[in-house]
């Protein structure tokens, strides 16, 4: 008997008859005697359309009230999944995240769980049901309703599974596992069998949407065995643990992840003087803006150009910072590109291999395409450039590392 905790997302309970399918999956795990605790997702859509509703109302919604207002989708499924559950004999209770007692900061909208009080679903596993929980939602110390941003279920599953010490988490979604890229652009792209949490870790940060990124940090922290899978099939899926492949030809690159999500802002004509860059970034952090990639150029005329990248939503409110800092340091202009997208190979094998940008740069190079700016870790490459070759470049640099491939 295993402890498991499963996570189904928005298509896997779009509608009553998906919600019914997820059932009876759960169903076959309770018949093989494992303990389940099930995280579900709002419906497909639904969290939108709430969000929607709310701006009808009040076009910058109070965010204290918009997480009271979109926590009703996962209120919806899982009480849904458990009278499913009920129907079929199997003895099922619902709980939201307050009700667990989730407990996270009050940063609405994007709140950090803090705690989780596991002992009441120990008490219900203990007696033999099914324990729904909703995702993407907590409580504070208030008593008043979080969310954890959007993708927040991932991480209630995550935490979940750490809390309870469970033998495997599960992420059910749409597709079957983790893809050496994104298949609907280059169709040659392959399952991955396993993966690091450095490796998924990378992968989500720069712009994979399989997992969210805290879910990753989550289980990579309290190493808890994760497993991607499909909602609509069967199969291994991809398993995400510590260890690295025992493989000695382990690939270099194990994905390429992409992101149209960003935007870039640059401070032409900056005072080189120490602490400009403090002045500028320390403002666009008291904004509670999130800054991606940073370059810094020192031009002969002893100022200079700092560029950064971050989310496109936050593109608008960045720059109307960065006037105010231009006016404050003497700056000379501010310039908004929201026409980049950002690419990364990402492989614990670069630690062993030389080469690899030199190798992903003649590639690009090859292309025509041109690289306005780059960022490297131990295990990743990112290179910001013109949305436009977006799709070519993954594209190329998929079979140029020979990802195309069926492995060994």
């Amino acid at each position: 008997m295993a402890l498991i905790v499963q996570k189904y997302g928005g298509t896997s309970v779009a509608n009553p008859d998906r919600i019914r399918n997820v059932a009876k999956r759960v169903e076959r795990f309770r018949d093989q005697g494992h303990d389940v605790v099930v995280v579900l997702s709002a419906m497909s859509g639904e969290t939108n359309r709430l969000i929607a509703l709310a701006k009808e109302m009040n076009e910058v919604p109070p965010p204290r009230e918009l997480d009271v207002l979109v926590t009703t989708g996962e209120q919806v499924t899982i009480a849904l999944l458990a009278m499913a559950l009920l129907k079929d004999g199997y003895d099922a209770i619902s709980f939201t995240g307050a009700q667990v007692r989730i407990l996270t900061d009050d940063a609405f909208g994007k709140a950090r769980i803090q705690a989780i009080d596991a002992d009441r679903i120990r008490g219900h596993l203990g007696k033999g049901r099914v324990v729904v929980v909703a995702g993407f939602q907590g409580v504070d110390e208030a008593g008043d309703i979080t969310t954890l941003g959007r993708g927040g279920s991932d991480t209630t599953a995550v935490a979940l599974a750490a809390a309870l010490k469970a033998d495997e988490c599960q992420i059910y979604t749409d597709v079957d596992g983790v893809y050496t890229t994104d298949p609907r652009v280059v169709p040659a792209a392959r399952r991955l069998e396993t993966i690091t949490f450095e490796e998924m870790l990378e992968l989500a940060s720069q712009g994979s949407k399989v997992l969210q990124i805290r879910s990753v940090e989550f289980a990579g922290k309290y190493n808890v065995p994760l497993r991607v899978l499909s909602s609509f099939g069967e199969g291994n899926g991809t398993l995400i643990t510590l260890e690295e492949g025992n493989n000695m030809e382990q690939p270099i690159i194990s994905g390429i992840a992409f992101n149209r999500d960003e935007g870039k802002l640059t401070l032409r004509g900056v005072p080189d003087i120490p602490g400009a860059a403090y002045k500028i970034l320390g403002p666009i952090g008291d904004a509670n803006i999130e800054v991606d990639m940073i370059v810094q150029n020192i031009g002969l005329d002893k100022t200079t150009d700092f560029t950064f990248t971050v989310h496109c939503n936050e593109i608008k409110k960045a720059q109307a910072v960065l006037e105010q800092v231009a006016k404050s340091i003497g700056a000379r202009e501010v310039v908004a590109n929201e026409r980049i997208a950002k690419v990364s190979l990402v492989g614990v094998g670069m630690r062993s291999h030389a080469g690899v940008a030199s190798r992903m740069f003649k590639i690009l190079a090859d292309e025509s395409i041109n690289i306005q700016m780059i960022s490297t870790s131990e295990i990743k490459i990112s290179v910001v450039i013109d949305e436009k070759y977006l799709e070519l470049a993954v594209k190329a640099l998929h079979t140029g590392f020979g990802l195309d491939k069926p492995a060994e």
